[in-house]
């Protein structure tokens, strides 16, 4: 073991701001207040209560839980929607405290393989690029750990004995595999960012399921919680899939209501918007554009910052309008390493094409890379985004709004799906609310019983 507690800790409080810079922390009082309360107590229970633990739910809607070392959880909107109850969310909750007691990734970085991953950028850059890791990152990189067997099925026996001993049934835990698992379109489809940093044996459910009924027997109480009508009423109004407030795509242009800017995105490109930058590149990973708030007041000050950050050195630059803002257009290369083994890496200089906008008292920066033999090639699609930064006056784009969930009472009894027809819900969008809900579309429902649909 390398890595001491006090190590851990300091893992954990340098990560935290990068994850809420990147992500946003979701604005619900009653969920964040929930979140925390259910953690608190359950880390009282845990093998490590002297930590200072601290919860969060991020404004992502993608399906996932993660814990860094020293006692950070977080939870993303995203699962928040998916959970049908408080014993669902308890279990992996536990889940997650689990990984933190066990130091699961302290183990991991003792054996080296603690990956640090760049979003997007990992997805979507070739191994040209791992060298220019530092630009296509930001400087953000977030700890998505990716545990053994071993270690999960390890978390969850210590979430199912968590979430107990708070008083929850844990059998809900069991569950939620479950739908996980149809998230990812059954066995045979893909997996979900859950299951791919968790990996899920087919029997993990019905393991779950024994243990839940072994920590039952410990705690010798006949009652356990589920609290379903209550998590429900809590998420209810919770923001469902991206938010369009925080900028969307769409055919192929980017809109930001909340700043009133607006650009075209290459076709075909991979695109990813977070709080803090957008990101775009080519499926073959040979290019790259990112756009960010630049910290600096000017744009010689912010061109100057940007050489600096990324060890660029200047080719060329020029003063200009982008559409009636004042911009200042720069090329730089990327300065060389000097040492043997980083040369080695570097057999190809990258270039770059940066273009710095004042707009609204702030300098946006939209920043396009690639090799330098690729350079000539991408030059005109860095320009056609660049040069097409705009403001944003439509009132049909300013006045987007997102999706909500909203909870709603069965009012005749019947199928699920005859209650989603009732509720007006389209045809395509059945299957996805069955999910939702943990629910089968043939499957019984009463009536009085709360549902999730999806409203603007």
């Amino acid at each position: 073991m390398l890595l001491s507690e006090s190590q851990e800790i300091a893992m954990g409080q340098e990560s935290d701001p990068s994850i809420q810079a990147q992500f946003g922390v979701y604005e619900s009082e009653a969920m964040q207040a929930f979140i925390n309360e259910k953690g608190q107590m359950m880390a009282k229970t845990s093998h490590r209560p002297e930590l200072k633990y601290e919860f969060k739910i991020l404004d992502s809607p993608v399906v996932n839980a993660f814990a860094l070392p020293g006692g950070f959880v977080y939870f993303t909107r995203g699962i928040m929607a998916h959970f049908n109850n408080e014993a669902e969310f308890a279990g992996v909750l536990g889940h997650e405290i689990g990984h933190i007691t066990a130091r699961h990734s302290a183990r991991q970085y003792s054996k080296q393989i603690l990956a640090q991953v760049g979003l997007v950028a990992g997805m979507v850059l070739s191994e040209d690029f791992r060298q220019f890791g530092d630009l296509a990152n930001q400087g953000v990189g977030l700890l998505f750990l990716k545990f053994g067997r071993d270690n999960e099925s390890e978390s969850d026996r210590l979430g199912v004995e968590y979430s107990t001993k708070i008083g929850y049934d844990a059998h809900e835990m069991a569950g939620f595999f479950n739908t996980l698992s149809r998230l990812s379109g059954g066995p045979e489809g893909r997996i979900p960012t859950f299951l791919s940093t968790h990996p899920d044996p087919a029997d993990r459910n019905v393991k779950v399921d024994a243990l839940a009924d072994k920590w039952q027997e410990k705690v010798k109480s006949t009652q356990f919680k589920v609290n379903r009508n209550s998590y429900l009423r809590m998420i209810d109004g919770l923001v469902y899939g991206e938010d369009p407030r925080q900028g969307y795509l769409e055919n192929d242009n980017f809109y930001h209501p909340e700043l009133k800017f607006q650009f075209p995105v290459p076709a075909n490109w991979l695109f990813e918007n977070s709080p803090i930058q957008v990101q775009m590149a080519p499926k073959d990973g040979k290019a790259l554009m990112l756009l960010t708030l630049a910290q600096e007041k000017t744009l010689d000050a912010a061109a100057q910052a940007t050489l600096e950050q990324f060890q660029l050195q200047m080719v060329d630059s020029r003063k200009l309008n982008v559409n009636g803002l004042s911009a200042l257009e720069m090329t730089a290369d990327q300065v060389q390493q000097q040492d043997a083994q980083t040369q080695q890496q570097q057999q190809e200089p990258v270039r770059t094409l940066t273009y710095l906008i004042e707009y609204n008292g702030m300098i946006y920066k939209i920043m396009g890379l690639s090799l330098r033999p690729d350079f000539n090639t991408y030059r005109s699609t860095f320009l056609n985004t660049m040069t097409r930064f705009n403001t944003l006056n439509d009132p049909s784009k300013l006045n987007r709004q997102p999706e909500r969930i909203k909870i709603e009472t069965v009012t005749k009894s019947g199928t699920f799906q005859q209650a989603l027809q009732a509720a007006k819900m389209p045809t395509n969008r059945h299957e996805e609310l069955a999910i939702l809900n943990g629910m089968e579309l043939n499957g019984p429902i009463t009536k009085g019983t709360l549902i999730k649909v999806i409203r603007d």
